[in-house]
Parts: structure tokens; sequence; C-alpha cells
């Protein structure tokens, strides 16, 4: 489970302003890589915390309802939020590797309040001059970053919603954007939409094997 430690041994280095970075989608087929980056109030950190904080956890791991109704008490509570994207498009000119990073890189830029230190989920981000520690599973690990997968999931799951209107087809709103078997089954009838990830692999791997392409 998620604490603070990670924190409070920060706090005790003399930073006081710290931010959790983290991204989502880098698994998906469709749909960009959504990341955010969260300051939670130092007074969280030193004792004074709220008793819903003791469900903030990796985003994976959370219900649905769950996350969305910490999401919502988290951008109430927090010092800071920044929002990053990187779009179908980059990551089929790029690679995943490199846009999962710029996401975050992006979330951390878009901060009103600048941190003093920045906690990130996995590889520590190029490009920024501001202290970094990378932690990895760091979502598990710490409450700042398990803040940020959960700002970062329950966005871009609206998205897929939101998406799912639009190619109703592909059950995004189910299958959030990742390779469930409906989801390869729309692809092979429709073929892929303009926000599909055409880097990706957009057949299932027992289509491969069935047809000898594997």
């Amino acid at each position: 489970m998620a604490d603070f430690r990670i924190e409070k041994s920060l706090l005790d280095q003399g930073y006081r302003s710290i931010a959790g970075v983290d991204e989502v989608g880098r698994g998906a087929l469709f749909g960009p890589v959504v990341a955010a980056s969260v300051i939670l109030p130092v007074e969280f950190i030193t004792g004074k915390r709220p008793a819903w904080l003791r469900k903030t956890n990796d985003s994976k791991l959370l219900p649905a309802k769950t996350r969305v109704e910490l999401e919502r008490l988290i951008l109430a509570e927090a010092v800071s939020v920044g929002i990053g994207f990187c779009t179908s498009l980059e990551i089929d000119r790029t690679n995943i590797s490199w846009a999962s990073l710029e996401a975050m890189r992006r979330a951390v830029q878009r901060m009103p309040a600048t941190p003093d230190i920045i906690l990130v989920d996995g590889f520590a981000l190029p490009g920024l001059s501001t202290v970094q520690r990378a932690v990895p599973r760091g979502d598990a690990k710490s409450y700042t970053i398990a803040a940020a997968s959960i700002v970062a999931k329950v966005l871009r799951d609206r998205m897929m919603d939101r998406y799912d209107r639009l190619y109703s087809g592909y059950f995004l709103g189910k299958n959030k954007g990742y390779g469930t078997k409906d989801h390869y089954n729309a692809l092979e009838e429709l073929g892929p939409t303009p926000f599909h990830r055409k880097s990706f692999k957009l057949q299932s791997e027992a289509k491969l094997f069935h047809t000898g392409r594997r």
C-alpha cells in the first residue's frame, strides 16, 4: 500500500513542495498517453491528513467508482495539478517510451506551482531542471504518485467514454482503448480509426497465430 514514507524523508532533507508524477495509457491500442502531476498539501505528509487518503493507491488496483470519488477529492485539496498528453500521432512518430516520458514532462511544466522535487513513477524525466527522484512502481509506494495516477486514469477514462460515442463499434467505453477480444474483432472488421496507434500490433496474437502471420 502507498504511504508517505518517501515524502517524509524528503521533508527531513528540507524539501517542502513535493510533486508526484505518473502516466496512464502506455499499453493501449487507441488514444493518447495521459499524465498528471500533483502536489498535495505538506500538512497531509506531516500528519493532518483526511480519512479518504487511506484509500489512495495505484489507480489500477482501485474500483472505477472509488477512483472517480478520489479524483474529485484530490483536485479539491491539491496545492497544484498539471496535465500532459502525447497523442497517438506523436506515439507513432517516435515511440511509446519517449511519449510516456514526454507526457509526464508536460504535466510537470503545466503546473501553476513549481515543485522543489519531483517523484516520478518509473524513470527520471529528461529536459527538466527540477530535482527528481525515480521511484519504480511508485504508484504503489507513494501517496503523491498514487494521487497523480488516479487523476490521469480518471481523465483518460472519460476521454475514452467520449471517443466511444464517436466510434461506437470499438467498445472504447468498456475497454478504454486496450487490446480486448472485442476491440481486436472490431479492428478486423472496421479497420483502425485515425486515433489508433498504427505503430502498435493491431491484430491479436491469436489471430496472427491462426493465419500463420505471427
